[in-house]
């Protein structure tokens, strides 16, 4: 049950960078952020597209630190 485990912590992990990156580039992008509030940062940030692409993204990140990890 480790590795099960290991993966989901990995992929998880990948997702919550690709979101809060995501959700620092809303912020950099507008002229002034502290007009914009956090839950409606988030709202723009959290889409069905932007949640299968960070699905794909970290389960393909999870296979390639898998590689090197069985490599290395």
């Amino acid at each position: 049950m480790a590795p099960f485990w290991r993966a989901v912590i990995e992929i998880t992990f990948i997702i919550f960078l690709f979101y809060s990156n995501l959700l620092m580039g809303q912020y950099v992008s507008t002229s002034s952020p502290q007009n914009m509030s956090i839950w409606m940062a988030i709202k723009i940030v959290v889409t069905p597209d932007n949640l299968i692409i960070a699905l794909v993204t970290a389960l393909i990140g999870h296979l390639a630190f898998e590689f090197l990890r069985k490599r290395i």
